[in-house]
């Protein structure tokens, strides 16, 4: 999607780069009403046509991509793209690895142990221990990114959560509305600075941060709409997987 977009605003009216899209969207139309699986031992005749079309339509993808990417790397777009691609998936791997190797070490130091016990024996029960591990992730949000946070502090916290009953679901979505608040959180939310970045010198940051707060205090409140209704986050993956 990002490949056909980027196509058309370097050559806005390509026909080949919309013809794309809108076969994107058919494809997803035809995945939702026909069984496109082809390994299945029986396919009926209007399986089979379907199939032969949504093929059709993947041509047109691939032609639209191909297009795309022309366009991206006649204009001297597409080398710099792949430049900083790759030093980010870089970036990604080392502190991937850097957290894998933390884990072992910390596991190896009953670390884990450590942090189990403490949560376990905090006063107030489930709750205040899901609490406090949201408000550590809060503040960690002020000064790590989601992906240090998502590598090296959710293997050691979600656990102890889990043990507890909490529902994985519910608490990915917790911890993910809570980092997006911390990121948007004056002074040290990631998310202003990088609004900062690319606002006009009009813009004070003063009036950054007074135009967050109503984005903030929405956050906070479904955090405690999802603690008193969690069935908001759970109903959709329990219908798409038919746990019911």
């Amino acid at each position: 999607g990002t490949i056909l977009l980027a196509g058309e605003q370097i050559k806005k009216g390509s026909k080949r780069v919309r013809l794309a899209a809108l076969a994107i969207f058919a494809l997803f139309v035809m995945a939702q009403n026909f069984d496109l699986r082809t390994g299945v031992d029986v396919i009926t005749f209007t399986n089979m046509i379907a199939i032969g079309v949504s093929l059709i339509f993947c041509g047109v993808i691939i032609l639209g991509l191909g297009t795309s990417l022309q366009h991206c790397w006649r204009q001297g777009i597409l080398n710099e793209v792949m430049q900083t691609t790759t030093r980010v998936t870089s970036m990604v791997f080392v502190i991937l690895i850097g957290a894998a190797l933390f884990s072992l070490v910390f596991r190896g130091l009953e670390g884990d142990e450590m942090v189990h016990e403490f949560l376990i024996n905090l006063p107030g029960g489930e709750m205040a221990v899901l609490a406090s591990v949201m408000l550590i992730m809060f503040l960690l949000g002020f000064f790590l990114d989601f992906i240090e946070i998502t590598f090296v502090v959710v293997p050691i916290v979600a656990p102890v959560l889990l043990v507890m009953g909490f529902d994985p679901v519910w608490l990915g979505v917790m911890m993910a509305i809570n980092l997006q608040t911390s990121f948007l959180t004056p002074p040290f939310g990631f998310a202003l600075f990088y609004l900062r970045g690319v606002a006009p010198d009009s813009l004070k940051t003063s009036q950054i941060y007074r135009g967050v707060i109503p984005f903030v205090i929405i956050q906070i409140l479904m955090l405690f709409i999802l603690v008193m209704f969690p069935e908001i986050s759970t109903w959709l993956p329990d219908k798409l997987f038919n746990k019911y």
